[in-house]
Parts: C-alpha cells; structure tokens; sequence
C-alpha cells in the first residue's frame, strides 16, 4: 500500500473536514450538472506512470491476457460552482472476467495517504483483487492533486532532497528557526507553483467527484474498498450520499474522532508498538539475532543509533548522508509489513557498521523518490490535502509542550511526529475542520476492519469509526495481526469475510474476529 510521505503528513490520522453551510444536507442526487454526468470515457491502453504517478513501467497484461484501461474524466475545479472550470481525473480499471450477467458494477479503490496514485496501485496489487474482479470492473484513480489529476506541485527534485535532508527532530533554537524556514519555502513554493488547485484538495472535493465517478460509470451506487485515508474518503463519501453507498469495505481504517494532535500521538503509539513486535519477532525467531540479544536491546540500540545520527550522519546512497530523520522514516516504512522486516534486520546490521545505504532505500521509499532521483507528487498531494482538512495550526511553543507525551509514548518516533505537527504552519489556505463527519444515517452496513498490530492506523480507529457511521451502517471485524491493513496480509478469514460481502452481500457478524 502507499504510504505517507512522512509521518506526520499523513497523520494517517483523520484529516478533518468541515461541510460549507451550502453543502449541509446534501441531496443524495444532485442536480444535474450539464455534460460533465453524461460525459463518456475514452477508455484506451494504459500509459507508462508519469514522474508525478511514480514513474516506472506501463502496467503489465491481466492473469487473462487482457490489458488496464485508462481514461480522464472532467470534473468541477470548484465544487460551489460546478458549471465553471474543469479539471481532469486520471483513471484505469480491469474489465470484470465473470459472465456478463453475473456483473455487479464497478468497484471503485482508493489506497490512501493521502497522496497515494490509483492508477498505479491498482494494477500493482491487481492480482490481489483477482477474486473480485469475476463480478466487478476494478477501478482506480488519482484524486485530485495527486499523480496524473491535476497535481499538486511544489518544490523541485533537487530541493526535495535538501527538504528531507533537513533535521525534522530540532534540539535548539537555531535548529528549531532552520525547520521553520524549511517548512515555509516549502509551503511558498506549493502557493506559487499551485496556488490554484490549494482550496480544491479537500476530501468533501474528492468525495463529490466520486460520486459523479459512480454516475459517469453508470452505477445507481457506489461499491468501494477504501484502505487506510481511504476509509476516511469512504466515510466522507458515506456522509454525502448516505443511499448512494453501494458494498463499501474500510480496510485500516482512520479514527474519524480525533484531532490531528491525538491521531499524531496515536500513531506514535502505534509505530513503537509495532517496532517492539519486530524485536521480539527477531530474538524469537532467530537463532543469534544480528541486531539485539534481548527485544528491549533491540529496541534500546535503535534508540543510540538515532542519537548518534543526529550528531554524525553516516554515508547513505551518494552522495546524500543518512541523517536521523531519513533513519526514523526508513524504519517506519519497514514496519508496515511484516514482509519488510527482513530489510529492517538488515538495513540496522549495515547502520551500525557505518552504511546507510538500505534504511535510507527505506526513506526514499517512503518519501516518494525513485532511483533516478524524481520524486513523485505524493508529498505535495499529502500535505495539501492535510492541511485543507485539519483546521488545527502548531507553533513550535505547542511542540514543546506536547513532546513529553510523545517522548513517553515512542522513545523512537515521539520527536519526529510532534515536531511534524509543523507541517501546515503558514499554509496558505485554512483547514476545515477538526475532524471528519462521517455520520451515515440511511446506508446499508458498511464493512470496518481493524487490525490489532497496525502501525498507522491505530485498532482502536476502527471501532470509532462504526460506531460515527451510525447504528446499523458500521459493522467491525477485528484481524489478530501485524502490518498495515488486514485484507492484504492474505489472511484467510479476512479474505473470506471481504469476498462474502462484496461478492454475495452477506455481512459477517458484528464483532467477528479473525486470527
């Protein structure tokens, strides 16, 4: 799955969002709003990802021998005035390989974030979804400001090397004055190079341009499978169109109740709780764990390593150092799969003889940056659409005040995540809201999973969330796990759970549990 560019950006958390008086009690059909609902996709063979997208190849045949499909679709730059300008919304879908008159309709993803691109995702990870594809048309998409849908731009590749160069963890003032000044040439250059897409980034946007999505691919509702901010996408989607919800699954699922301060420190929370899983994991595992002979060694020598990389940074992939920041982001990245841990173990062996060459593989990986040194749009996406949904603002007082409770709550990741909260200072457009609405009143179930060990989105969003859908819409399932999301990790019982729901409609037991 995408992950957030950085932490804190992503605060994964949920990006608040406050409904415009003029969109309070939203009709379930909209008016008619001229060509754009009867407009008709020019479906055609993908092209290779644009650097915005991530670049890399076009995607590659379906198990059946047929190809993704890619096409625009127009939609209102400025949802209060939908006849006005347009932008276009890139998509691709996987024509369903079932019978025809077994077909349900499309089933539409988002992957999260946000700042994460559809387009490439999907097909990334199609063979996950095979299952599904006998009665669906898989269909993804770029929202807007990401990948190929009127992206986001700020600053260049060069300057975003020196950005996540920068110490994120300052320990005084002149350190504390170089993130700031840091933070606010990035946030001048998404104005100036973006200033017109900025007000337009919100999840209420991205929510209404899904349901015209749902109308232009002529479905009467919307079936949709919305993993880590895409549950909070579903959920706003829910809010607006409470009888347009069609089979919607969340999957790693955002608290919709908390502010981004306490969904910062959840993540905290959730990344030392994982990183202790994969200390024990290795001492457990291995016959002479390489990186600790206890978990709690384990974890006491990462705590070192980052200390002495915060006073000397070592060689990382030339000609860039790996600094502390770059290490605390590469050793995030690795812990939302257990599959990574492997990279970890190994990427902590070389830090300590002196090479920073694989956790900072693992920064790259989470900042958005190819090999060749293009970084896609995902940091812009991320942090534009957080900070026009978060109405909170931080200065550095409110850090200072705030970092012993994350201090307490990750010796690792406490400092990066408060001093993230910086992100949005100085932004030029005002955040929403505190928190989404996600109330649904009117919808049929919708099915929430939680997982015990997920990292970036803590467990207990998810019971948060079914509770904010309302009594009847928000049915949870609890997978035993570890990474990020629980679908993905091919767990049996989640997977036969998912597939009943979306496939046959039968909703499993509020409250079961899959181990």
């Amino acid at each position: 799955m995408p992950t957030p560019p950085r932490l804190r950006a992503a605060a994964l958390t949920a990006g608040a969002v406050l409904l415009a008086s003029s969109l309070a009690g939203c009709a379930d059909d909209p008016p008619a709003r001229g060509d754009l609902t009867a407009q008709e996709l020019d479906w055609k063979a993908c092209p290779a990802p644009t650097p915005a997208e991530g670049g890399g190849p076009a995607p590659s045949p379906l198990p059946d021998g047929g190809t993704w499909q890619c096409a625009t679709m127009k939609a209102p730059l400025d949802w209060d005035h939908p006849r006005g300008d347009t932008i276009g919304l890139a998509l691709i879908r996987a024509r369903s390989s079932g019978p025809a008159d077994r077909r349900i309709g499309s089933l539409v993803f988002d992957f999260g974030g946000p700042g994460g691109s559809g387009v490439t995702t999907l097909p990334a990870f199609g063979a996950d979804y095979e299952h599904l594809r006998t009665r669906y048309d898989l269909v993804g998409f770029d929202p807007r400001g990401v990948g190929r849908s009127a992206p986001v731009r700020c600053e260049d590749d060069r300057q975003l090397d020196a950005y996540f160069q920068q110490d994120a963890t300052p320990d005084d003032a002149a350190e504390r004055a170089a993130l700031l000044a840091g933070t606010k040439r990035f946030n001048a250059a998404c104005e100036r190079n973006s200033g017109r897409m900025l007000p337009h980034v919100a999840t209420t946007d991205a929510a209404r341009d899904m349901d015209l999505m749902r109308r232009v691919l002529g479905d009467d509702r919307l079936h949709y499978f919305g993993i880590s901010y895409g549950t909070e996408l579903g959920g706003v989607y829910a809010h607006l169109f409470p009888t347009k919800v069609g089979r919607a699954v969340f999957d790693a699922v955002v608290d919709p109740d908390q502010t981004e301060e306490e969904g910062s420190l959840g993540q905290a929370r959730g990344f030392q709780l994982a990183l202790g899983q994969f200390a024990r994991n290795c001492v457990a595992t291995a016959e002479d764990c390489p990186i600790g002979d206890s978990a709690q060694d384990v974890e006491d020598r990462i705590v070192r390593l980052l200390r002495d990389l915060d006073d000397r940074p070592i060689p990382g992939i030339p000609p860039r150092k790996l600094t502390q920041s770059a290490a605390t982001g590469g050793i995030a990245q690795s812990l939302y799969s257990k599959d990574f841990w492997q990279y970890l173990t190994e990427g902590l062996e070389q830090a300590y003889d002196g090479d920073g060459r694989i956790l900072m593989a693992l920064s790259d990986a989470m900042n958005g940056r190819g090999e060749n040194g293009e970084y896609s749009n995902a940091t812009a996406a991320n942090i534009a659409i957080n900070c026009a949904d978060d109405k909170p603002r931080y200065d550095t007082a409110d850090v200072e005040r705030l970092l012993p409770r994350f201090r307490e709550a990750s010796p690792v990741f406490g400092d990066y995540l408060a001093w993230g909260l910086l992100g949005c200072t100085g932004w030029p457009v005002a955040g929403a809201a505190d928190h989404p609405d996600v109330s649904a009143p009117g919808a049929p179930p919708i099915l929430v999973i939680g997982n015990t060990g997920d990292p970036a989105t803590p467990y207990e969003g998810a019971a948060r969330m079914a509770r904010a859908l309302g009594r009847g819409v928000g049915v949870e399932l609890t997978y035993k796990g570890q990474g990020h999301g629980a679908y993905d990790s091919g767990n049996r019982c989640v997977r036969d759970a998912v597939h009943a729901y979306l496939l046959d409609g039968d909703t499993p037991a509020a409250g079961t549990v899959c181990t």
